[in-house]
C-alpha cells in the first residue's frame, strides 16, 4: 500500500478518536466521614481490591433499558479503577474507624495485624437507577497465626441521581454513588458485618 493511500486511513483514525477538550476525567471521591465505629482492625494492609471486567476499564459504564451495558469515550476514570477503588477504600476505613489501614504493599516497618481482600463481583450503575454493588470480603490475621478469620458477604444498593425520571444518569451522578458505595462497604468492612 502506497503511502497516499495510507494517508486518507490515517486521518480517518484521527478523526474518530474523542476531542481531548470534550473528555472529562472523574476521580473517586467519596464523602467526607468522622470516626463513628470502634477500631476492630488496628493495622491492617488493603489488597488491590478486584472489580469485574466491565468496571476496570478507563470508560465510565452505565446500564441501559435494554440490558447492554454502554459507557462514552468521553466519560473517563481519572485513575486506573482498581488503585483508585483500592486507595479509596483504605481511606474511607480508616476514617470511619481510626485503624491504620494502607494499600499492599505495606510501607511501614512494623507488620499489619491483618490482611483485607475485597473482592467485588458487581458494581453496576443499573437501568433502574441505582448502583448494584455485591461480592465478599476477607479479613485474615497477617502473621502465621491461624483462625479468626473473617469472610463476609455484601449486597447492597446505593441510589443514583438522574436528571429526569427515566432519563440515564449523568457520569458525575454515578461517580457521587460509587463514592457513597465506597463509604458503605468500608462501614461493613470497620464493623467486621
Amino acid at each position: 500500500m502506497t503511502l497516499l493511500r495510507l494517508i486518507p486511513l490515517c486521518l480517518l483514525a484521527l478523526a474518530a478518536c474523542s476531542d481531548p477538550e470534550k473528555v472529562a476525567r472523574y476521580p473517586i471521591e467519596p464523602p467526607a466521614v468522622s470516626k463513628t465505629l470502634p477500631n476492630r482492625l488496628g493495622t491492617a494492609e488493603l489488597r488491590e481490591v478486584s472489580l469485574p471486567q466491565y468496571a476496570t476499564a478507563q470508560e465510565i459504564p452505565y446500564q441501559t433499558a435494554d440490558g447492554a451495558l454502554r459507557s462514552n469515550p468521553d466519560n473517563l476514570w481519572a485513575d486506573d479503577p482498581g488503585r483508585s477503588m483500592t486507595l479509596a477504600l483504605a481511606r474511607q476505613i480508616s476514617a470511619v474507624s481510626g485503624a491504620t489501614v494502607l494499600s499492599d504493599p505495606w510501607p511501614l516497618s512494623d507488620p499489619p495485624r491483618r490482611r483485607i481482600e475485597v473482592r467485588i463481583e458487581q458494581i453496576l450503575p443499573g437501568a433502574d437507577g441505582a448502583l448494584h454493588v455485591a461480592g465478599v470480603y476477607f479479613v485474615t490475621p497477617a502473621g502465621l497465626d491461624a483462625g479468626n478469620d473473617v469472610v463476609r458477604r455484601f449486597d447492597f444498593t446505593v441510589p443514583i441521581a438522574t436528571a429526569e425520571p427515566g432519563g440515564e444518569p449523568t457520569p458525575a451522578a454515578i461517580v457521587a454513588a460509587q463514592g457513597a458505595a465506597v463509604t458503605e462497604l468500608a462501614r461493613r468492612i470497620a464493623r467486621l458485618n
